[in-house]
């Protein structure tokens, strides 16, 4: 008889606990990322829509000026439709566009805690991934239809921030019901990463069509959001009870377990029946309100540190592609492409933030320490990107590791740190109000980031960059209490890898 593969044996040793934990860390980690890459493309579209205009005017000009015919045809036939950014104002229409989704998702984000808490996550998030799908399919259908109403845009971008809120707080819930505190800045680490691969797929996939028909940028990422939406309902399992649940209803389904046989009676004996006594278990704790989880320990201090901590990532999101087509002269793809050097080093920033933050025991001092390293990274980055490709590469790798370090660790482990924190006594049930209380106060920084860039930038890039710069200044300031207490705390007894301290 042969042996059996070493890789079915190694698939055996995993019990059944561990198969499920492992498709839900896979499961929210591609749910998320479907989010991520349907926000991207407007980033890589940006550049193409004032392209468009631009060069249809120079060309406007010289057909009439010439009186030549070929440029006057060649006019007709490549008629600008999308006016509203044709303008001198084109970069404040453009962050007014990242404006209202960002705003509409902050205010959105601070109700969608509070919902996630009291109503089904997988229903929840199922129904926000197909509207987020249909509004960023709605989107790009702008493009086949021809419209440029710019009332239009922005309504499309306001109701795809609320929506996309359903996102965040739903997947962090389950990722944290499903993991305990040991060595949750790795994991996080790890499937934080999403974040920076859906924002990779999104520039890949709206650079391919971005030249040739731009609605596609958003149509293809919107369909996928919307499958993955399907995926969601079908398949994702809120918490582990909820399994147990199940097998508890259903004893006949599956296979019988080796100690369940134990228990069986053999074939011809008779056992006689016992009644059985069912012990009704205290009512579930009830949901947090709002102002009670602001009152957990570091909850104000981490909000208000990520406010300024997504100021910057979310500015690189929207305005980094149209920044490098602007600087090293490459056309809108070429950027996009180059633009996801950035999230490449945010997947490596965030896995080390997690790591080192789990062997510390620390996570406000290693934040503090990132950020006081980033912002003279940024000013170097401002400097070197006039250099050639080469620089601009390095200092793209190393600025998304500095600045999506401390925003994926405050983001995922210490949202589910504080979420379960032991002032709770128990209740889990804050988790979804804790992230999305910390999750939607960032958000207000990321609606500011672009819209400031968006009004800096006339006068400048160097401008944004020290906007940038103080942001991340302001950032670090707001975790010194915290910082302090941990360095306290190291100094006077030694602490677990895994817990937050009471701040």
């Amino acid at each position: 008889m042969a042996t059996v593969p070493p890789g079915i044996r190694l698939l055996r040793s995993f019990n059944k606990d561990q198969w499920y934990r492992a498709l839900t860390f896979i499961l929210t980690f591609l749910l998320y990322t479907s989010f991520h890459l349907s926000r991207k493309p407007i980033s890589i579209v940006k550049s193409e829509l004032h392209k468009n205009c631009s060069s249809v005017n120079e060309l406007a000009t010289i057909a009439s000026s010439s009186q030549h015919p070929s440029l006057s045809s060649l006019h007709r036939s490549t008629d600008c439709s999308w006016k509203p950014f044709d303008k001198r104002n084109y970069k404040q229409l453009l962050g007014a566009m990242d404006y209202s989704f960002l705003c509409a998702y902050a205010v959105g984000m601070y109700l969608s805690g509070i919902i996630g808490e009291r109503v089904p996550i997988r229903l929840y998030l199922s129904v926000g991934m197909l509207f987020s799908g249909l509004f960023t399919c709605l989107f790009g259908l702008g493009y086949v239809y021809n419209i440029h109403n710019m009332g239009f845009y922005i309504f499309v971008q306001v109701a795809n921030g609320l929506v996309q809120t359903t996102g965040w707080p739903s997947v962090v819930t389950c990722i944290g019901n499903w993991f305990g505190k040991g060595r949750r800045g790795l994991v996080m680490g790890l499937w934080n990463s999403h974040t920076s691969v859906g924002n990779i797929l999104g520039s890949l996939i709206a650079g391919y069509w971005v030249s040739s028909n731009w609605g596609l940028s958003f149509i293809v990422p919107g369909l996928i959001i919307a499958v993955m939406g399907v995926v969601c309902f079908l398949f994702l399992i809120e918490h582990p009870n909820d399994l147990k649940v199940m097998y508890a209803q259903n004893p006949s389904r599956g296979k019988i377990s080796y100690d369940t046989e134990l228990l069986l009676p053999r074939d011809g004996v008779c056992v006689a029946m016992q009644p059985l006594v069912v012990v009704k278990r205290d009512s579930e704790p009830s949901a947090i309100s709002f102002m009670g989880a602001l009152r957990i320990p570091g909850v104000i201090e981490f909000s208000f540190c990520l406010l300024f901590a997504k100021l910057v990532s979310y500015t690189f999101l929207f305005w980094l592609p149209l920044y490098i087509t602007k600087t090293a002269h490459l056309d809108a793809k070429k950027a996009g492409d180059l633009s996801t050097l950035f999230d490449v080093g945010g997947i490596v920033g965030g896995i080390l933030a997690g790591v080192i933050s789990d062997k510390l025991g620390m996570r406000a001092t290693t934040c503090a320490v990132m950020l006081l390293l980033a912002a003279p990274t940024l000013y170097g980055f401002s400097m070197i990107s006039e250099f050639g490709l080469g620089p601009t590469i390095g200092m793209l790798l190393v600025c998304g590791g500095l600045v999506n370090g401390p925003y994926s660790l405050i983001t995922t482990a210490v949202s589910a740190d504080l979420g379960t924190h032991k002032s709770l006594k128990g209740n889990a049930r804050a988790l979804s109000t804790v992230t999305a209380i910390i999750d939607g106060t960032g958000s207000v920084g990321a609606a500011l980031g672009p819209l400031l860039a968006g009004l800096l930038s006339a006068g400048g890039w160097d401008q944004v960059f020290y906007m940038l710069m103080t942001a991340d200044f302001l950032a670090l300031c707001l975790l010194l209490r915290l910082v302090s207490k941990e360095l306290t705390s190291s100094q006077s007894h030694p602490i677990s890898a895994v817990e937050l301290k009471e701040h």
